[in-house]
């Protein structure tokens, strides 16, 4: 698939394929099926891409399926546990739900056949139905070397005050404005664009990278979905990240301390954002700006190549672990099943 398309590399929900090839390659990996603690599952759905080169979900749950199908009637360990022993990474807007709008992913659920898996996902929202218990966060990908090659002198001075760039209306999906980021980039587009404060715009320069190590604090709201690779950017750059998608659930909580390094603003407070920042101390801005230079924050957030120590890969591996050893119930009885084969859409039932 890869072969086939090799954008698949370069999109931010290209995870998938690199955890796929650090653990090919990991002192964790074992070829004896019996000393596992775990399956993972390569699919690449998002390898099925627009010409614009975005995934289209819309196949990936055939596509999913099919391969549980495959592996359950190949080798026994799916149908030890239903799944329950297995992961996948399922990086799409709003996980294993495949669908980019919120309300027709929420309509779809997750993919009833993942529902004993263990799933890798980008999404994160507390009390939502695509992100279920026992999931782990992870963020998304941003190229490594290509943020390498765009550094600039760390003692720069941070001249811009508000950054972003990035849509505020999805006219193609959403003309008016008030679905898309359930308003919350329009909103900030109407109050703020004339601001001198805010530098925001539609337009991504050649200098983008750049211009983010330039600036204090990077705009990071919730678009189709709540995460984007702005999360990633910012902390890589030590920009500090206005995180603008209320109930989020941020990768890693455990090793990157959110709530130290960001600033999180209420989708209803956007208008009052000019307000919420010039009102900060410059003791917290100086504070935050200190832990955002450590690199084990930003080592946390990156898929590089080859693999580094608590890079986002060990961080995804201490998650599994920590999930270990598995409960009791995950080892089923040879006639005992808990998955229904024929759930979910017709049209997700079709072969691949």
């Amino acid at each position: 698939m890869v072969t086939k398309d090799p954008r698949c590399l370069n999109h931010m929900f290209a995870a998938e394929i690199f955890m796929h090839r650090f653990l090919l390659s990991s002192a964790v990996r074992t070829l004896k099926p019996k000393e596992a603690d775990w399956f993972y599952i390569p699919v690449y759905t998002t390898c099925d891409l627009t010409p614009a080169g975005l995934p289209l979900p819309f196949k990936s749950p055939r596509v999913m399926r099919s391969s549980i199908q495959y592996i359950s009637n190949k080798w026994p360990f799916w149908n030890r546990t239903d799944g329950a022993d297995h992961f996948f990474v399922v990086p799409h807007d709003f996980g294993a739900c495949f669908h980019y709008q919120e309300e027709k992913a929420i309509e779809r659920g997750i993919l009833p056949l993942l529902r004993r898996a263990t799933l890798v996902q980008t999404f994160g929202q507390e009390n939502h139905v695509c992100l279920k218990e026992g999931s782990i966060i992870i963020p998304p990908f941003a190229p490594p070397q290509k943020m390498q090659a765009h550094l600039i002198p760390r003692d720069t001075p941070r001249s811009i005050f508000v950054y972003f760039r990035g849509l505020f209306y999805d006219t193609g999906n959403d003309p008016e404005g008030g679905y898309y980021a359930r308003g919350a980039r329009a909103s900030l587009w109407e109050n703020f664009k004339n601001n001198p404060l805010f530098d925001i715009s539609t337009d991504h320069p050649a200098t983008y990278y750049e211009d983010m190590q330039r600036a204090v604090f990077c705009l990071c709201p919730l678009g189709w979905a709540p995460w984007s690779p702005r999360l990633v950017e910012a902390v890589v750059f030590g920009c500090i990240p206005v995180i603008i998608a209320d109930d989020i659930v941020l990768p890693f909580a455990d090793a990157i301390p959110w709530e130290e390094i960001g600033v999180f603003v209420e989708e209803k407070d956007v208008p009052k954002l000019d307000t919420i920042l010039t009102s900060m101390p410059i003791e917290d801005i100086l504070r935050k700006q200190r832990l955002l230079a450590n690199p084990s924050m930003k080592q946390a957030m990156l898929f590089p190549q080859p693999a580094q120590p608590r890079d986002a890969f060990h961080q995804i591996l201490n998650g599994l672990a920590r999930k270990l050893p598995h409960p009791e119930g995950v080892y089923l009885p040879p006639s005992e099943k808990h998955l229904n084969w024929t759930a979910g859409p017709v049209g997700d039932l079709k072969p691949w």
